[in-house]
């Protein structure tokens, strides 16, 4: 099957990720626990941000829990947009909050509803999750409107999280420090080709990191995970080369979508939402029987399906299917 459901890395990760981990791993690291120090400072360093200001994370999935866990009590409201990631809303639920959700509007082409947000959040508000760009819908949230949402809610936390920052290059790092509410998170399943090892980050001020440490479970990342890491960042030049293919195969993609007069959604990320109407499901079940899997999104925005960009010769593949459908 060609997988263009989860938004994965269709070729694979760097070659010195796998150099790494054949040539670095020994018996005895696998008899004991991990020690994560080389892999914070490689991937702080990279990211040009000191050692204390990131924890590493199971995935993103960990530090979207972790922050849920260290700041948010039962019955707190926790704000998400809809449709987004569901484990913002899954992990809230889990500890008690009070979801409140703010809808991406077809009306207004699934743009960033900003004052819809603004209006919702009060001195209630406990926590802020947004994906920047957002999955589904694909646009990216410019670092003006970030500035806003943090500053209308002082006092609660707000995660942006960047598991397409490569594809989008829109990235509120810098402002970590100016911002003592604002939490990051980064993943190495989607540009890196790493979504098997689980593995990710999350970057604040240094207090805030110091109080996330005390919900993680002290083992959470594996030994294999956190040498990968710490190979993945060096390996700059190969990450460039992968992004700079998906967004021509993207431009590609686009482009053959709008010659077939399907209506598709502007994408900062490495996937595109298009609308098929009445067809989204005959359309998955179509691609499945060719062996390619799309994602049915119609359940959450009516009609549309998203498929991961792959390389050009895969998204060739992609259109000459959905035109023999």
């Amino acid at each position: 099957m060609l997988r263009l459901d989860f938004n994965e890395n269709t070729t694979g990760c760097s070659p010195l990720v796998l150099a790494a981990v054949l040539q670095t791993l020994s018996g005895e690291q696998l008899a004991t626990y991990p020690e994560y120090s080389n892999a914070i400072n490689t991937v702080a360093s990279f990211l040009q941000i000191e050692s204390d200001e990131l924890m590493l994370t199971n995935g993103t999935d960990e530090a979207i829990q972790v922050l849920v866990q260290t700041f948010v009590n039962p019955g707190d409201e926790v704000v998400v947009l809809r449709p987004s990631y569901a484990m913002y809303r899954f992990y809230a639920e889990v500890a008690g909050a009070t979801v409140t959700e703010v809808e991406y509007r077809l009306d207004d082409d699934l743009a960033f509803p900003l004052e819809s947000l603004l209006r919702v959040l009060s001195n209630k508000t406990k926590a802020v999750f947004i994906a920047n760009p957002n999955n589904p819908t694909g646009r990216a949230v410019s670092l003006q409107y970030i500035e806003q949402i943090l500053q209308s809610v002082p006092r609660a936390v707000v995660l942006v999280d960047e598991a397409y920052v490569e594809f989008s290059e829109i990235t509120a790092l810098d402002l970590v420090r100016k911002y003592s509410n604002l939490f990051v998170s980064r993943t190495f399943s989607k540009a890196y080709g790493m979504a098997g090892l689980r593995c990710g980050c999350l970057v604040s001020q240094s207090s805030n990191i110091a109080w996330s440490r005390k919900a993680q479970s002290p083992y959470s990342v594996n030994v294999v995970a956190a040498i990968a890491a710490s190979a993945a960042v060096l390996d700059t030049e190969w990450v460039s080369e992968y992004v700079r293919s998906v967004v021509e195969a993207r431009t590609y993609l686009v482009g053959e979508l709008r010659r077939l007069g399907i209506r598709q959604f502007p994408t900062d990320g490495n996937f595109v939402l298009i609308n098929v109407g009445e067809a989204a499901q005959q359309l998955v079940a179509h691609m499945r029987k060719k062996e390619i899997l799309i994602r049915d999104r119609s359940h959450e925005i009516p009609g549309c399906v998203r498929v991961t960009i792959g390389t050009i010769e895969q998204m060739k593949r992609f259109i000459n299917e959905l035109e023999n459908m």
